[in-house]
């Protein structure tokens, strides 16, 4: 699928968005593809959005089992399809891909950036078990809301170019389309949104980041997944009554349906049962997932008739 420039610029003037979430699979191995931003230059590296984005994923209840940056200050499109032939990534099943401020920046031409872009979507698509849902591009941030940038209306203009490209490529391939530029424009006014180097985001906006893109996560569950069974926990279904146990761990009960959204939530004590009315759900097939800090304990099907 090839786009040319003018295609992509008529069809994202009538473009309303897509409603694509990202879906997360357990457990989490994330690879996370581009340049500064996404490095976190002038930032610790807990401060780091990839890093921030894994801290909430687990403090969600995901699983995180890796996370992996491919991504270097001053990196185009270019520089980046060369780093990923290089180090040959895989084993991810969850991929995000934010590129191009360095080809606007050098002056890149931007039929040759869409051209690149679609290149490397394309290639994290691949990467990410070729499913597109587990796929997220994030916007180009506007570094003209910084000490740097001084508020240079030229910049935004051709952010706002680039940008139009690389949204349209990403929701053709129906792939979730993140877009913090809004956020990045309150640099000027908010300078704690800024790192000390005057032109990279700080720790506080990356947050901001993170909360963006938290908003279209969504846990991929497959009814047909292999049951989890730990032998201290035992659960009984009777009359919609979910009667659990467990005799030596403390968890949390989790019970999604089968689009993975989460319909109940419950603490499970140690030593003592917890019983849980599903009274208020509706017939069908409901994934139960019981869950330390650390791992799984518990997976199975329940079907309610």
């Amino acid at each position: 699928m090839k786009f040319s420039l003018l295609t992509i610029l008529l069809l994202v003037s009538i473009t309303n968005g897509f409603s694509e979430k990202i879906k997360i699979q357990d457990p989490v191995r994330f690879l996370a593809l581009g340049d500064s931003y996404t490095i976190g230059q002038s930032v610790g590296v807990s401060e780091r959005w990839p890093i921030q984005f894994a801290a909430e994923l687990t403090n969600q209840g995901y699983s995180v089992e890796e996370v992996n940056i491919i991504a270097q200050t001053g990196w185009t499109t270019a520089n980046l399809k060369n780093a990923i032939s290089q180090q040959q990534p895989s084993g991810y099943n969850l991929v995000s891909l934010l590129i191009g401020v360095n080809n606007q920046f050098s002056g890149g031409d931007l039929q040759n950036y869409a051209t690149q872009f679609e290149e490397l979507l394309q290639q994290a698509i691949y990467l990410a078990g070729n499913n597109p849902q587990h796929v997220f591009v994030l916007s180009i941030p506007d570094y003209a809301y910084t000490p740097y940038g001084n508020g240079n209306s030229t910049i935004s203009t051709q952010i706002d170019q680039f940008n139009a490209v690389n949204r349209q490529i990403a929701e053709s391939y129906k792939v979730k389309y993140v877009n913090i530029t809004p956020i990045s424009r309150n640099g000027l006014i908010q300078p704690e949104l800024v790192a000390s180097d005057g032109l990279h985001p700080s720790g506080i906006m990356y947050g901001y980041w993170v909360l963006e893109i938290m908003k279209s996560v969504e846990k991929e569950l497959d009814v047909n997944f292999a049951p989890v069974d730990d032998d201290h926990i035992s659960c009984i279904l009777s009359e919609r009554n979910l009667t659990i146990f467990s005799a030596k761990e403390e968890g949390e009960i989790s019970i999604y349906d089968t689009n993975g959204k989460l319909i109940l939530t419950e603490f499970l004590p140690k030593g003592s049962a917890t019983v849980l009315n599903l009274n208020g759900l509706a017939d069908g097939i409901y994934l139960l997932i019981i869950r330390d800090k650390r791992k799984v304990l518990y997976k199975s099907k329940i079907v309610l008739t």
